[in-house]
């Protein structure tokens, strides 16, 4: 049975989906998103890809997920652990994930997404980082009062029982270990205190 939509929210990291829509292949067929939550990303790429496959380990996000989908044939929600769960190797021409890697252990799930892209596919991930250096300090410091605005303004707020746990990696270790992982990595630091990767699978 559907679910009401829920009233359209916004946060620090819905502000992050324009962007990632903007970058899906054209003609994409099959997407993944990370970590999809209660489903609202997932709802969105299927406007822009044929088949979109959701994944979260809460069994109360994925419920919910379902529930908003309901009419949707092509939108799927598997309830599991990112790393673990069987899913097809080389079986997404787009897998993103926004605001999840930090719960994971951050290489690995890199390769993981890495290795269920298609040759040419795209990943996109929009993640948290610590500030853990005197610059990293004065980034956020300095992006504070632009944060507080736009939270206020646009009456910021997350989905009720949204997991929720704090970055172990600084920004410098987070591009480092992403360029190890993912040669040609377009790493970007942007003002709402989120960092986001891009990167194309080669063909060969």
């Amino acid at each position: 049975m559907r679910q009401a939509d829920p009233k359209p929210y916004w946060n620090t990291n819905v502000a992050r989906h324009p962007g990632i829509l903007r970058v899906v292949p054209e003609g994409c067929g099959d997407a993944l998103d990370v970590g999809c939550g209660d489903g609202l990303l997932a709802r969105k790429l299927a406007g822009r890809a044929k088949r979109v496959t959701g994944i979260d380990r809460s069994p109360e996000m994925i419920a919910r997920a379902r529930g908003l989908a309901a009419d949707c044939p092509d939108l799927t929600f598997v309830e599991g652990d990112f790393l673990t769960t069987g899913l097809p190797a080389a079986g997404y021409d787009f897998v993103c994930s926004v605001a999840t890697i930090h719960h994971m252990d951050f290489e690995t799930a890199l390769v993981r997404m890495r290795e269920l892209l298609r040759p040419g596919g795209t990943l996109v991930v929009v993640g948290l980082a610590r500030e853990a250096s005197v610059a990293d300090r004065a980034a956020m410091i300095a992006a504070a009062p632009v944060v507080r605005t736009m939270k206020v303004l646009r009456r910021a707020r997350e989905p009720e029982g949204m997991p929720v746990a704090d970055p172990r990696m600084g920004y410098g270790q987070v591009r480092a270990a992403a360029r190890r992982v993912l040669p040609g990595v377009r790493y970007r630091r942007h003002v709402l205190r989120r960092y986001s990767l891009t990167w194309e699978k080669p063909l060969d």
